[in-house]
């Protein structure tokens, strides 16, 4: 499953407090699925559904008992072995049904569990579910469904637990002039009556009942037919055209990961499907994977290069689940970064292979590393591998760790082991395990026997511990030695000694002047290493490792000169600015490091390294945003000094002959010198988005549009407001329409921002997208203060929209909290929940309190320093 594009923004890091050590609450072991036949008919003026399941069963314990996952199902009747239940007793807690007979099953036979019921077509978008659209000025629905993680249970009673694989047989009855989809192509179609049909699909293979999926609605497609099984993109109708690209790069993919791995897509057909009501970015159902609109559908001349590659990722991150989940399944949750690290991981890899030119390795220091090493830089992390007890507890795992600490995880063994052997490994897992359910320990087994390391020794560490370390080096120039010492890292810089017990295998990969040795790994508190000289030397080489270093502030000096005599990779230029970045909030170093080095590369020309060094500038503003003006007046000013030159000088047209990355660069530096109010730039967005609105739809290029939007925010006239929601209501495109959301959010005047307030529950906005507005109210002081009085005001009716057990609520509850940077904010938010239930959410509440908190030291410890400094160089 894909996260929306705000997930890891939004949520910094994971928890451990809410995660009980216990085992999972599996169902009785007395019975085992076998089949399923489902039969479902939905009704889009009810919003009902009924359904029929018959369950074969092999009865492995003698027992009168059955025992089903059920959630907001109503059971009609249940009848096993020509038996009818005498009882059914629900638990809500636990999400089961009981069924008591009065006979005994036998031991070692097969019976056949038959259920009866009726549930609903909720707008939850979870289990089986209503979407809304528009068509022809009229509302219309579909239906359709999101199981993953334990949302079966919603759709239809069932053993919803990874590890309960079986074959389903799907039947869903529908109108006849309406599609109808599931994981596996149409075995027959029958007519029932004049207006009605049973669509009756072939059996699956064994899988997991989260990975079962079914779609009815008014669909229309593309196709792609290059590869051996058909290849299509639907979407409601007029939406449809923009599914080519997704379906061409469905054929590629698939058939660039059969190669890699060389086993064989089992699957009879593979369906992208676009939907307008989705909670997460994509789902990754066995040959019917659906996706947001904007996660799926590319307008190429209305969308910019961030949806792009984003819409590439995406549908390469599903379609690896292919194999990583599908295929081969995780034994039970904690095992859920064996999906989502792998299928991180694996986009990645094919994204580079198909992109070159992309240079994607390089971005991924800036983006899946960054994001796993801030989430787990914080007390309230987890494990890679955390037990979880509850649905509630799994719904908050798929974060950035089990995502981008996982395939972090994965790109450094592939470092270590070289990646042949790895892809190797990776092939032979799959081989062994296919159709079935692994835990950690079997890929590590694989690993081993593919490269005649000890894998399970090294890695075990990095997937049952919490957290990271820093690396200090301290040097001695008389022997020309450097001592490496490994200890805990977090953001709040407050390590206590029973959180330093963990000894982490690093591997240091230490570059110098003759080469980078990759043999050396820390596996000890500390040791001494020998070098030639002392004269340049880094380590974590091309920033492949997951960890911090923290050097001398001599060092730090000395590593800026290196960044601009060429001696450092874009990598390792990129990581030495997020590692000062860092180690700047936690007060592991000064926040002078990190001036300096970025004041001494005003001359760099990558994209990635750019991007880097204005992310943690703004990390700087945003922590400083209740400062006096003074401050950020000047921090302004450093900033135009870092890029207004360059960018002038690259302009903002945008040329057929420009790169990916150059056109990358110009957006990003146009934007960075937009928000440092940049006269000149500020007068060219706002010119063309004057221009814009008169009619002349070339004047705000795609890549410019959100920096454009957001300039035009700041001008703050309500004239300006209106014209955003015409363009939201209005749009373009999908890429477009969330952009004008967002800005919505960036007006700063008091009404507006009630406004755009009052849009999150009266219908204007969906209820996927209700974090987007608060993206752009987190970006100024009068929205934080104005969105946190909003949820302590709208409480009970937030958590009435979005259920605690679904994931919208935690997201809303991050954003709404964690712009804040004073220890009295975090005392006012500890307060106000203290009396609230926080099941569902209380790994992000305790995340963005420990993000405040690590603010608010950062500025007290470091505010005299930054002053002087800006001070001292005249800004």
């Amino acid at each position: 499953m894909a996260l929306p594009q705000s997930k890891y923004t939004n949520i910094e890091s994971g928890n451990s407090r809410g995660f009980e050590q216990i085992c999972h609450p599996i169902l009785p072991k007395n019975v085992k699925p076998l089949r399923y036949d489902l039969t479902l008919e939905p009704n889009f003026e009810t919003f009902k559904f009924e359904g029929e399941v018959k369950i074969d069963l092999e009865v492995k314990e003698d027992s009168n008992q059955i025992t089903v996952n059920s959630l907001e199902i109503d059971i009609h009747s249940v009848e096993a072995a020509g038996q009818r239940a005498n009882t059914i007793e629900f638990d809500e807690d636990k999400q089961t049904a009981l069924f008591t007979f009065e006979n005994k099953f036998a031991k070692g036979t097969e019976i056949a569990l038959d259920i009866k019921f009726t549930g609903t077509l909720n707008d939850n978008m979870a289990g089986f579910y209503r979407s809304s659209y528009e068509h022809e000025g009229q509302t219309k629905y579909l239906a359709t469904t999101q199981m993953e993680p334990t949302d079966c249970r919603r759709a239809f009673p069932s053993f919803d637990e990874p590890a309960l694989k079986a074959i389903f047989d799907v039947t869903l009855i529908s109108d006849k002039g309406l599609t109808a989809l599931s994981n596996m192509d149409v075995k027959e179609v029958r007519e029932l009556g004049t207006d009605k049909k049973a669509t009756v699909f072939n059996s699956t293979p064994l899988m997991s009942t989260y990975l079962i999926a079914f779609i009815v609605g008014d669909l229309r497609y593309v196709e792609n037919n290059d590869f051996r099984i058909p290849i299509r993109t639907y979407a409601t109708p007029g939406l449809e055209k923009d599914g080519q690209y997704a379906a061409d790069l469905t054929a590629k993919t698939l058939s660039f990961l059969e190669e890699k791995f060389d086993i064989q897509y089992p699957l009879p057909k593979l369906d992208n499907v676009a939907i307008a009501d989705f909670s997460a970015g994509a789902m990754e159902n066995w040959g019917l994977v659906t996706y947001r609109i904007v996660d799926l559908l590319f307008d190429e001349k209305n969308s910019n290069l961030n949806t792009k590659q984003r819409v590439t990722e995406v549908v390469q991150h599903e379609l690896s689940h292919q194999w990583f989940g599908n295929l081969v399944t995780m034994d039970w949750w904690e095992g859920l970064w064996l999906n989502e690290g792998f299928a991180t991981w694996t986009s990645w890899y094919a994204c580079n292979a198909f992109y070159p030119d992309w240079k994607v390795w390089e971005q991924y220091v800036t983006d899946s590393l960054q994001h796993a090493l801030a989430l787990d830089a914080l007390r309230a992390s987890h494990p890679i591998e955390v037990p979880v007890k509850r649905a509630d507890e799994i719904n908050q795992i798929f974060d950035a760790i089990s995502y981008s600490k996982g395939s972090s995880l994965l790109k450094m063994i592939s470092r270590w082991l070289g990646e042949e052997i790895f892809v190797k490994g990776v092939s032979n897992y799959l081989k062994k395990h296919q159709f079935g359910n692994t835990k950690t320990s079997d890929l590590w087994e694989s690993l081993s026997e593919a490269s005649g390391k000890n894998v399970v020794e090294v890695m075990d560490v990095w997937t049952k511990k919490i957290g990271f370390p820093v690396i200090k080096v301290t040097e001695d120039a008389s022997t020309n030695t450097i001592s490496v010492k490994q200890n805990r890292y977090l953001t709040t810089g407050d390590v206590r000694p029973e959180e330093d017990e963990t000894i982490y295998p690093v591997f240091l990969g230490l570059k110098t002047q003759t080469g980078t040795d990759e043999s050396v790994v820390l596996n000890a508190r500390e040791a001494t290493l020998q070098l030639e000289d002392l004269k340049f030397f880094k380590l974590n080489a091309d920033q492949s490792g997951i960890y911090r270093t923290s050097y001398s502030p001599d060092r730090w000096v000395k590593l800026g000169h290196a960044g601009v005599d060429g001696l450092l990779s874009v990598e390792d230029r990129a990581g030495l600015v997020a590692d000062a970045g860092a180690l700047a909030v936690s007060g592991y170093q000064s926040t002078l490091s990190l001036l300096n080095l970025v004041h001494g590369w005003k001359t760099e020309s990558n994209f990635v390294v750019w991007d880097e060094i204005l992310t943690r500038v703004s990390t700087i503003k945003a922590a400083w945003i209740f400062e006096d003006q003074n401050i950020l007046d000047s921090l302004n000013a450093f900033t135009r000094a870092l890029v207004s030159e360059k960018t002038h000088s690259l302009g903002w047209e945008f040329k057929e002959s420009d790169s990916f990355l150059e056109q990358r660069l110009k957006s990003v530096l146009y934007g960075s010198a937009l928000n440092a109010k940049d006269e000149v730039v500020i007068k060219s967005a706002l010119e063309s988005f004057d221009n814009y609105i008169k009619g002349d739809k070339e004047s705000v290029n795609p890549n410019l549009r959100a920096s454009i939007f957001g300039a035009v925010a700041r001008r703050g006239n309500q004239s300006d407001y209106e014209e955003i929601l015409k363009i939201y209501k209005n749009p373009l495109s999908n890429d477009e329409k969330i952009t004008a959301l967002r800005t919505l959010g960036r007006f700063e005047n008091a009404q507006l921002i009630e406004r755009t307030l009052g849009y999150l529950f009266d219908g204007t906005i969906r209820a996927q997208d209700i974090y987007i507005p608060l993206q752009g109210l987190r970006t100024h002081k009068a929205g934080i203060e104005a969105t946190w009085g909003w949820v302590q005001k709208n409480w009970d009716e937030i958590t009435r929209r979005l259920p605690p057990g679904l994931s919208m609520l935690g997201s809303v509850v991050t954003i709404s909290t964690s712009g804040f940077t004073s220890e009295s904010k975090a005392k006012e938010i500890e307060q106000f929940f203290a009396s609230k239930s926080t099941k569902g959410f209380d790994q992000g509440l305790a995340q963005s309190l420990d993000t405040v908190r690590s603010k608010a030291s950062w500025v007290v410890r470091d505010h005299k320093n930054i002053y002087s400094w800006l001070k001292e160089h005249d800004f």
